[in-house]
């Protein structure tokens, strides 16, 4: 399975139009937040599942802050990761892996891409795929196969 994650995408809609070339022929796209509403654009352009966090840009929202998904039989636990500290460090977000028992972790809020894999845990930031901090925007490509986990940042022009 090929999930196009996505975060901070605040409201760009010339690259939500990037986006949609980019994911159309994945499986799902997790949008990790900020702002959810751009998940809209992609209702009946996009054939695939998608699942959404709201962040902390995204007032009045019910999509929830955050949820724990089985995806091809891994423990995937969804956050914008502003309840979470994650522009300062990952201790408390780790905490809430451990607890939750994920073998992935998503967050964005930073603006800034991380892939790491600690204590027998992915954790996985893909950037803002609008106003990066990183000097790239981007998106992550996650590959859930026979149990084999891959993950690739994907630098968007």
């Amino acid at each position: 399975m090929q999930i196009a994650v996505i975060s901070d995408t605040h409201r760009f809609n010339y690259v939500l139009n990037q986006l949609l070339d980019i994911v159309k022929d994945t499986d799902m796209i997790i949008h990790l937040g900020d702002n959810t509403e751009d998940i809209e654009f992609f209702k009946g352009k996009y054939n695939g599942e998608i699942i959404n966090v709201r962040g902390n840009c995204d007032f009045g929202n019910s999509a929830p802050v955050e949820r724990l998904e089985i995806i091809e039989g891994k423990r995937v636990f969804i956050t914008h990761g502003h309840r979470y500290d994650v522009k300062y460090d990952l201790n408390s977000i780790k905490y809430k892996a451990q607890e939750v028992q994920a073998d992935i972790v998503l967050f964005g809020h930073t603006h800034e891409s991380l892939v790491i894999f600690e204590q027998g845990i992915w954790f996985v930031n893909p950037g803002s795929a609008a106003l990066p901090r990183d000097f790239s925007k981007s998106i992550a490509l996650l590959n859930i196969d026979n149990k084999n986990i891959d993950i690739n940042i994907k630098k968007l022009k």
